[in-house]
């Protein structure tokens, strides 16, 4: 029986000439595996037609937008996940997805191999590759552009020889993720730190230099999932689009940075994600009226934990699954309403409501209703700052200072 390889499928240049490659260099069939999350353009039909034309002996497509923005781009929100604080996870968080339906095309099919078109020098092999691992620990991989020398100029060359059905261009310099939550652009002239991005890099997000009238959005979240905006319900998917959308036109969630690649070489990223943005600053503002402090307090250190297992491609790993656990017990209370201003690349809270807020009126006014006894606190200073008086008294004991 022939070997069959499963090929992580996006439709471009590189995975469309990598069915052919792969086939010629192994000898085996090539299932393409196209998964939508959102990314855009093409329908998955036409991308499925162009697979089976370059050669796919079988091409298995999934609409995963709900499934992504439910199961991935929610948990990301609820952590308030910034990786190095600066990153919403735009890629990282697709891959786990993307390797769910690789793993299950690959028991449809019988496939015994797993291929993707990363790069040796990226995170993303490492997430494909733990995550294969992890669902399918009996699946091999293989990456043609590291593994087998498929390099740009071999793909177009092979590409025209073939005659096969997908544009042949050097002309863009970028490399460009993108999905639902995001969209990540890298290389090229970007890659000379001090270069400014220029405005055509940029899809997702308005210039902000000139932006329309302010734009006043709220949001209505339970238990830290987006609900409803303005008062109509939404799902998590359409909550996504409708902030990209608004908080796009205002050149909201551009993000310009220098990240530490798990590789352990540093990349400049250009990012846009307007929708992750807005999302993330508004349930930041609510977790910060009903989640007590101490709390908050350690959740702000398991988020940032949180984001760097899922950057490294730990997505399904023991200790993210133990994250999970304590921040879905932290979004318990956070439900209301958040209002904000979108405007000038900014997405700026001004209003807060809660039914489960821990925000007392009575407590925090210093007009007449004050119910704060403020006598207790001469008190609470005292045994408060016990233990560094005590020590300071050695201190100057012992240094005669």
């Amino acid at each position: 029986m022939t070997e069959r390889i499963v090929l992580a499928y996006s439709g471009g240049l590189d995975t469309s000439v990598a069915i052919g490659w792969i086939g010629e260099a192994t000898g085996a069939e090539v299932i393409a595996v196209a998964v939508d999350v959102g990314q855009g353009g093409e329908s998955l039909e036409t991308i499925r037609q162009r697979a089976l034309g370059c050669g796919a002996v079988e091409a298995y497509v999934a609409d995963a937008r709900d499934e992504f923005a439910n199961e991935y781009a929610m948990p990301t929100l609820k952590a308030n996940a910034l990786y190095q604080g600066h990153y919403p996870l735009v890629s990282a968080i697709s891959r786990p997805v993307i390797v769910k339906h690789l793993v299950k095309a690959a028991r449809e099919f019988g496939a015994t191999t797993v291929a993707h078109g990363c790069t040796g020098k990226g995170n993303d092999q490492v997430r494909f590759e733990v995550g294969i691992q992890t669902l399918g620990p009996d699946l091999k991989c293989i990456a043609p552009v590291r593994d087998l020398a498929l390099t740009r100029d071999k793909a177009i060359a092979f590409a025209e020889e073939k005659g096969l059905p997908i544009e042949t261009t050097k002309k863009n310099p970028y490399s460009i993720d993108q999905n639902v939550w995001g969209r990540a652009v890298e290389t090229g002239y970007l890659e000379d730190i001090w270069n400014a991005p220029t405005k055509d890099i940029y899809d997702y997000t308005a210039t902000p230099e000139f932006p329309p009238a302010p734009d006043e959005v709220t949001i209505t979240f339970h238990q830290g999932v987006p609900v409803a905006i303005d008062g109509v319900a939404v799902s998590p998917l359409q909550a996504i689009q409708e902030l990209n959308r608004r908080a796009g036109a205002q050149g909201v969630g551009r993000i310009d940075v220098v990240e530490d690649r798990l590789v352990g070489i540093k990349s400049r990223e250009i990012y846009e994600a307007p929708g992750a943005m807005a999302l993330i600053t508004a349930h930041k503002h609510l977790e910060d009226v009903t989640i007590e402090r101490e709390q908050a307090r350690f959740k702000a250190t398991v988020g940032q934990r949180w984001s760097e297992l899922v950057y490294d491609g730990q997505w399904f790993s023991p200790l993210k699954r133990s994250l999970d656990a304590f921040i879905e017990d932290t979004q318990k209370y956070v439900s209301g309403d958040i209002r904000m201003t979108l405007h000038g690349g900014q997405a700026i809270v001004n209003g807060r409501r809660s039914d489960t807020s821990l925000y007392d009126f009575d407590l925090a006014t210093y007009d007449t209703g004050d119910t704060f006894d403020q006598s207790m606190a001469r008190g609470f200073i005292e045994l408060w700052g016990m233990s560094s008086k005590v020590a300071s008294t050695r201190d100057q004991r012992v240094t005669g200072a």
